[in-house]
């Protein structure tokens, strides 16, 4: 039903890294589908929703979700939002024990930070536009305010879309070229003309290890290549499918 990462292992912490097993949706969505987003039945979501929480050792109110837009904005969290209010940010800190921060995933980068020491966590959803844009600094910055020590804070990417799996085009390289130093490391020749393969969880990684942080690490699993465990917005589109599951990756400060 979840990873978890040795790295956030700590008694002050909770966390899960959910795969797409253990709910009760069914056909596209089969079965843990957490997305707010999807035209899943509403329903079934809430159940699946209910199970996360359920395994974080969490009041099944207490999943905070946001309304995500791809950006390098952080909101600062001191309780779960209803649906229909989720702030638009891609990024939430928290300081509030029980309060579990869940970030949705279908191929881009959740990362969960933890600062077990000082009382604080975070979550970020990091796809290329947001991890780019600073998402990671920001989210880094944003658990400083609130009291967090950078040499203290640990911070793990879980499942995302991996470099073979990952084609883009030379568009998107040409913008890293002009941000990202040393940027072609990330990019790697596709099978087309004008087309590369971009390496998502390396660039988030590179991003990590700027902050200075006490520890990062990755899960490295890839949501593209294993349709078992994982939803995968690219994976659907190749299919020319309908919709998609979400993945959730969720973290709390123990209550």
């Amino acid at each position: 039903m979840f990873l978890e990462a040795p790295e956030l292992a700590h008694p002050a912490i909770r966390h899960a890294y959910f795969t797409r097993q253990g709910g009760v949706s069914e056909g596209l969505y089969a079965s843990l589908n957490g997305g707010l987003g999807s035209d899943d039945d509403t329903g079934r979501v809430a159940e699946n929703r209910r199970r996360m929480c359920a395994a974080l050792g969490v009041p099944e109110s207490n999943l905070a979700s946001l309304y995500q837009i791809h950006s390098a904005d952080v909101v600062v969290v001191t309780e779960a939002p209803a649906a229909s209010e989720r702030p638009k940010a891609d990024a939430m800190v928290t300081r509030v024990p029980g309060l579990a921060l869940g970030i949705a995933t279908a191929d881009c980068g959740p990362v969960l930070f933890a600062d077990p020491r000082n009382g604080v966590v975070g979550a970020a959803h990091a796809g290329w536009k947001g991890a780019l844009g600073g998402v990671v600094a920001a989210t880094v910055a944003a658990m400083e305010a609130l009291g967090a020590e950078r040499s203290a804070i640990v911070a793990v990417l879980g499942p995302t879309i991996h470099q073979p799996s990952y084609e883009v085009g030379n568009d998107l390289r040409d913008r890293f070229d002009g941000k990202v130093p040393g940027a072609a490391r990330y990019f790697a020749s596709g099978g087309r003309a004008g087309r590369s393969q971009f390496d998502l969880p390396g660039f988030i990684l590179w991003q990590l290890e700027q902050q200075d942080l006490g520890r990062s690490a990755s899960l490295g699993l890839c949501t593209y290549a294993d349709a078992t465990r994982f939803y995968s917005f690219r994976r659907t589109t190749h299919r020319a499918e309908a919709d998609y599951g979400r993945l959730v990756s969720a973290i709390a400060l123990t209550p």
